[in-house]
């Protein structure tokens, strides 16, 4: 089993800046992918980032690519989501994700078995 926590949410105005942790914890996350997603009231959750385990590839979706940076420090077990430039409709609650994915998977919610509780960002106009 695989336990994540979402931290770092809250609310910003638009422009500014905010970046997740997730902290994961039990069994080795190796070769596991990790992302990003978010979904808002009314809405379906939705693909924001992916990074591979080596953490040299990453992959984005064209609504957050060039304004958002995912990293990870696989000796801390986290990873991070960097959200620069927000816009109000970058409201929503973040969940990462975790688990072994095809690369070519990695976008999809279908492909994660873990996931962590969510954290809400809002940013204002």
């Amino acid at each position: 089993q695989v336990q994540l926590v979402e931290s770092g949410g809250g609310l910003v105005q638009a422009g500014g800046s905010l970046r997740l942790s997730c902290a994961a914890s039990g069994r080795p996350l190796s070769n596991n992918t990790m992302g990003w997603f978010r979904q808002a009231p009314g809405k379906e959750r939705e693909f924001v980032a992916a990074i591979s385990w080596s953490g040299r590839t990453t992959y984005y979706s064209n609504s957050v690519k060039g304004r958002f940076t995912m990293s990870r420090d696989n000796a801390k077990k986290t990873v991070y989501l960097q959200m620069n430039s927000l816009k109000t409709e970058d409201t929503a609650v973040y969940y990462c994700a975790a688990d072994k994915v095809s690369w070519s998977s990695s976008n999809l919610v279908s492909s994660y078995n873990y996931w962590g509780q969510g954290t809400q960002v809002t940013v204002s106009s």
